[in-house]
């Protein structure tokens, strides 16, 4: 059987950036996080390079439904009504419909939307193979086990393959370019959740993987270390962001100063290349709304009831 192998997906002419996990077997062919319609054709000519097409497609695996990793699913399914599309309970709804979805999306990204992620079409409710974690699936021939692992967001799951001992994380261990040292979390709106995110982690590392497949970006082979500094850099963002959201005049000056501090931190283990890599691929204006937004939150929950 090969090995799970990489599509790099050139997400807005960017190599390096997005990739989608290709499983297959003599029989069935399965995509482990598609990528966003703005890159199909890319995906298109990655799956013509080894001799393959979208006809050829059985599954399709979601880790979850933001649009970079499942925003093509719709398209793909339209075009080959057979495949079989597995995602969590609580993203099953918005893959159906998802007006709520891009509504919020929109909010965030704004007339960018279309050029970056393209066009996210509904799946039919027949397509869709909803999961809460805790089931073991066959797919491309192998035996995959199913984790519910919330924390980047409440419907992340991750997939391990028992065949070579690979965890597909999607977004749960972060960002980290072909195994490099360096981790970047990614902590955008609406639902992180710190204690979530450890609790995720702890379940990834009691399967003892041999590697990790993370889709920005490709495998991470040592990855007791790097889920270890992963844990630490979230911590790391979970208090700065705390002192900053407490101190800063207002939002803009607080993800100005976010920026500015995590860049500062990273370009002490990052090239100055590797550096605007990683920064475009994390997005830190969106992981600073998503931080902001769990602080605000709990601050809310620690306000005193009103009488």
């Amino acid at each position: 059987m090969p090995p799970s192998s990489v599509l790099d997906l050139h997400w807005i002419g960017h190599p390096r950036s997005i990739a989608a996990a290709l499983l297959r077997d003599k029989d069935s062919v399965a995509l482990i996080d598609p990528g966003p319609g703005s890159t199909l054709e890319s995906l298109r000519a990655g799956l013509g390079a080894i001799g393959l097409r979208v006809a050829d497609l059985d599954s399709l695996l979601l880790t979850h439904i933001h649009l970079d990793h499942a925003g093509a699913t719709g398209a793909l399914v339209r075009e080959n009504p057979r495949i079989r599309v597995y995602v969590h309970a609580r993203g099953a709804p918005h893959m159906a419909d998802p007006s709520k979805l891009l509504h919020s999306a929109s909010r965030l990204y704004g007339d960018q939307m279309g050029r970056m992620f393209g066009d996210f079409l509904p799946v039919a409710k027949d397509n869709l193979r909803v999961l809460d974690g805790g089931e073991d699936i066959i797919v491309a021939g192998r035996r995959l086990s199913v984790l519910y692992t919330p924390g980047h967001a409440t419907h992340h799951v991750t997939y391990f393959d028992h065949n070579d001992g690979t965890a597909f994380v999607g977004d749960t261990a972060g960002i980290c370019i072909n195994g490099h040292s360096f981790v970047l979390p990614a902590t955008p709106p609406p639902d992180i959740d710190f204690e979530l995110w450890n609790e995720s982690l702890d379940a990834i590392a009691g399967l003892h993987p041999k590697r990790l497949f993370l889709t920005h970006f490709s495998f991470s082979d040592h990855p007791e270390a790097h889920l270890k500094r992963f844990r630490e850099r979230l911590k790391l963002w979970k208090d700065l962001s705390a002192k900053i959201f407490a101190t800063a005049a207002d939002d803009s000056a607080a993800m100005h100063r976010f920026a500015q501090e995590v860049a500062a931190e990273a370009a002490q283990f990052l090239k100055p290349e590797e550096l605007s890599h990683y920064v475009f691929n994390g997005a830190l204006n969106l992981s600073w709304a998503g931080l902001s937004r769990y602080h605000r939150k709990r601050a809310e929950a620690l306000k005193p009831a009103s009488i």
